[in-house]
């Protein structure tokens, strides 16, 4: 008899929530798991975990040296960069003289691939080439670019390309200054300055004596 009431007394314990939620109308059940719990990541979701930011202006060196950007499609590209960017970089476009941001550009700083962020130049080998595109004379370390020939526009010229991505960046020509000889005349869009920044003064002015 004990045993058939607390059975009972079990029956009624584990029965009243599921009772209490058809009275009220519904809504979740109260052993049933959240909808949150149920749900799928979506795929946006999924690529934010598994994916660095790999935009070329926020991606962390380390997460820019992991990404075979030679393997983004056209179609990614032509989301991360502008009309001109993806026109110059991708399809081997060449802006006008004189209407870049950097050919006339004094400020120092380091020169980077606008697609994937890579050192590229430095505006110590900077010079005034009067051509109307940034030009110079020197990468900012050997094999920093690649070069390849072009005999488009009935030319015969040497293109030169970011290493890592395969950007056209311009072109290079044997009449720049000492000591290379050389003139890297590359587009500003091809280009994003990081500009240098500037030494911190010790307190109270100068340290010397």
């Amino acid at each position: 008899m004990i045993r058939r009431r607390w059975s009972l007394f079990a029956a009624v314990v584990v029965c009243a929530p599921l009772v209490a939620w058809s009275v009220l109308g519904g809504g979740p059940r109260p052993d049933a798991p959240s909808e949150q719990q149920n749900k799928a990541p979506s795929a946006k979701e999924k690529r934010q975990v598994s994916e660095p930011d790999t935009r070329s202006d926020r991606a962390s060196p380390q997460a820019a040296e992991e990404v075979d950007w030679k393997k983004i499609s056209d179609a990614e590209w032509r989301k991360r960069l502008t009309p001109e960017q993806y026109r110059v970089t991708r399809r081997k476009g060449t802006e006008r003289p004189f209407t870049g941001k950097y050919w006339n550009t004094k400020t120092e700083g380091t020169y980077r691939c606008v697609a994937c962020g890579l050192e590229l130049f430095s505006s110590e080998a900077k010079f005034d080439a009067h051509c109307g595109w940034p030009s110079f004379f020197e990468p900012i370390e050997k094999g920093t670019v690649e070069t390849a020939p072009d005999f488009s526009h009935f030319m015969r010229r040497t293109e030169v390309l970011c290493p890592r991505c395969g950007a056209h960046l311009g072109h290079v020509f044997p009449d720049g200054p000492k000591p290379t000889g050389l003139r890297y005349c590359i587009n500003s869009a091809s280009l994003k300055l990081e500009e240098a920044k500037p030494e911190k003064k010790p307190p109270g002015g100068s340290s010397h004596p």
